[in-house]
């Protein structure tokens, strides 16, 4: 039987039990014209640069089965291309416009004249956001789900423009309104009053919302699942500075969020009786606690939370300062659930706290420890009672400055699973160290080596998993690049920012050996000429070139 004679039907449901990425699926694409059919159809999200608009009408033919489209990638205002994507037949679920200068109008309405099926609309860090454009939206998106209006640069919408809002979105599950500085109260309990489907509401830096309209906000809507908000550090008495206290009411109101599965204080004024009412109320069902920089609780009121909710999955503990190598030990019983924790910025904790991590738990996949006091040796730095744990996938070391190779060694024998590591301003680390780890974990797709200082990558062997590998701010020469051209030729994207001791033939030879290159970043290069970026997009079309406008012509 050949692959003509399989039916077209059997071919995709394989790929899609495979779970094929981007990637794997574009090498398949090359086999015959059949798999570039069946994978165009399995292309459901699509990333469009400045470069793409001119394509994206062949795109849109080519992968008709989209369902996300992220334009937060693009420079400038392109009315037109909302007009172009509401004619392209598509059925869309989700559209990115975060990052631009402001919401086009004429384009949301011609949007939503041929897509009110729409269910996710993100746009975040807009340049200008108004009361009209919230208006806009709900009547051109009747049927959003989830919308996502944070942190715009000028934030002109106001009470008036989220009441319109929610009493037209009555589907609504999500909401992110944090950054709009003038909305108080009211916002917030006309979208728990008319949103009877809202589940997850997040409201940083809305200090108009005051902490009784929060409480009162709850009780009309004690079935969400995920809240996020800060309650203001620090406010101005006088000559000194003192810390805003919690409103019995809204610790009382917490009490009675039996569904909360997510909460997120990041940045607040939290004491121990707050934390206590939330484990009653979520209890088990709590997944996701995020507690970074808060303060006024103490380690009592963190062991309590995590002690009677156990099935906790993320934490963030990030900034909190007293915790030490033995609370970690203390919490780490109440820890089976965890498969991600953050402890960056936590000053105390040594090189035990990674182990303990890893051998109490099992779950565990994602570790972040960035400036910590990693590279300095605990009680529990024996390698003797440590197993290996084939679960972690992803650690995060960045800025830690005493960070050694011997301890770095010590770290990834115990993960020979890593997937990716990332090294971002660790300058105690060296080539020779970086060269045991690829040694040690084979499966390793995404290195981070930014700001380390790096010289010497000398490898003599093949790294085939590497697709992402970052060394801006790096002391490289032409030969490192030589070797990674020859070791890593399955690159994807090589980011050598600010490398100023490479020179056009070391980045020649890596686009020529790295045949899957898909982006590479010269930023600050002095060896970028107007020749040398024009042999570049001749011999690599594909290749995304990312350069500074001032760059160009500067050195050859």
């Amino acid at each position: 039987m050949t692959v003509k004679d399989f039916p077209e039907e059997c071919w995709e449901s394989v790929f899609r039990f495979l779970g094929l990425g981007h990637h794997h699926l574009e090498s398949l694409s090359l086999v015959c014209k059949q798999f570039l059919a069946i994978t165009n159809r399995l292309h459901f999200s699509l990333t469009v640069y400045d470069p793409t608009i001119p394509l994206l009408p062949r795109l849109f033919l080519r992968f008709p089965r989209l369902k996300i489209l992220d334009l937060s990638l693009l420079n400038g205002h392109h009315e037109g291309l909302l007009r172009q994507i509401s004619q392209s037949g598509l059925e869309l679920d989700l559209i990115n416009l975060s990052n631009q200068r402001t919401l086009p109008v004429d384009g949301l309405r011609e949007l939503g004249s041929n897509m009110k099926n729409l269910r996710v609309l993100i746009c975040s860090n807009i340049g200008s956001l108004r009361d009209s454009h919230l208006v806009i939206i709900a009547y051109c998106f009747p049927l959003l789900e989830k919308l996502d209006i944070s942190f715009p640069l000028n934030s002109q919408a106001s009470d008036f423009g989220v009441l319109r809002l929610s009493s037209m979105l009555e589907h609504l599950r999500k909401i992110n309104i944090s950054g709009n500085h003038l909305i108080t109260d009211k916002s917030l309990f006309s979208l728990c009053q008319n949103c009877l489907s809202l589940e997850e509401i997040s409201f940083f830096i809305c200090f108009k919302i005051t902490q009784t309209g929060i409480a009162s906000a709850i009780r009309l809507r004690p079935g969400l699942s995920s809240i996020a908000f800060n309650i203001e550090k620090k406010r101005i008495h006088g000559p000194g500075l003192t810390l805003t206290p919690i409103d019995l009411n809204l610790i009382d109101s917490f009490r009675t969020l039996k569904r909360l599965n997510a909460i997120d204080l990041s940045n607040s004024v939290i004491s121990d009786e707050f934390l206590f009412a939330v484990a009653e109320g979520a209890g088990l069902l709590l997944k996701k606690l995020i507690l970074q920089d808060c303060c006024n609780c103490t380690f009592s009121g963190i062991s309590y939370v995590l002690s009677k909710c156990q099935s906790v999955q993320c934490l963030d503990l990030r900034k909190v300062d007293f915790l030490t190598d033995q609370c970690i030990s203390k919490l780490s019983v109440f820890l089976l659930s965890l498969t991600t924790i953050n402890l960056s910025g936590c000053c105390q904790l040594t090189n035990s706290t990674f182990f303990i991590l890893t051998r109490n738990c099992p779950l565990l996949s994602e570790i972040k420890m960035e400036r910590t006091y990693l590279g300095v040796e605990g009680e529990e730095d024996s390698m003797r009672d440590f197993s290996v744990n084939h679960e972690v996938k992803k650690v995060f070391l960045g800025d830690n400055v005493l960070l050694s190779d011997a301890s770095l060694v010590k770290f990834v024998s115990i993960c020979p699973s890593l997937q990716l590591l990332d090294l971002f301003g660790c300058e105690g680390v060296s080539g020779e160290g970086v060269v045991e780890v690829l040694k040690r974990c084979s499966e390793i797709r995404h290195l981070n080596l930014a700001n380390t200082g790096m010289k010497v990558f000398d490898i003599d062997f093949e790294v085939s998993n590497l697709k992402v590998l970052k060394l801006s701010g790096s002391k490289i020469e032409d030969e490192t690049l030589s070797v990674i051209s020859r070791r890593c030729d399955g690159l994807l994207l090589l980011d050598i920012q600010s490398c100023w001791r490479v020179t056009a033939k070391g980045v020649r030879e890596v686009v020529e050996n790295c045949k899957t290159l898909k982006e590479l970043n010269l930023k600050n290069c002095r060896l970028v000429s107007d020749d040398f970026v024009a042999w570049l997009e001749f011999s690599k079309p594909s290749l995304r070139i990312i350069v500074t406008p001032t760059d160009v012509g500067a050195y050859y």
